[in-house]
């Protein structure tokens, strides 16, 4: 990490599709639609939208590793627009044990992705 990073995880390269519901203030769901990951840690995403999100939204998402799929609740730390799209850093609040080992086993392909694409 670079000396002014403020993540508590180092953050991999990745880019996937996934999908989400926004929840309203009530926990109810609103507006549903498909992003796609910039980079992942245990802890968190960056997210590319098309619409933007504000900050402390709330959201289910629902992310497709190889053969199984994770759901998980998140809130958005910080947004802002980048090339006609939207990047939205999240932050899990709920995510199943078993969706954290699946999620861990995902974070560290992409460090050794990252890892090989560096010795080139």
């Amino acid at each position: 990490m670079t000396k002014n990073e403020q993540r508590k995880f180092i953050r991999y390269d990745a880019l996937h599709l996934l999908d989400y519901v926004v929840l309203d203030e009530n926990g109810d769901p609103s507006d549903y639609s498909m992003g796609r990951t910039i980079d992942v840690s245990i802890d968190g995403i960056k997210l590319e939208t098309s619409s933007p999100l504000k900050i402390n939204t709330r959201l289910l998402i629902t992310v497709g590793l190889e053969d199984d799929l994770i759901d998980l609740e998140g809130k958005t730390i910080h947004t802002s627009p980048h090339d006609g799209r939207f990047i939205a850093g999240v932050g899990f609040l709920k995510i199943s044990k078993e969706g954290r080992r699946i999620f861990a086993k995902y974070v560290e392909a992409f460090r050794r992705r990252k890892a090989e694409l560096e010795k080139q």
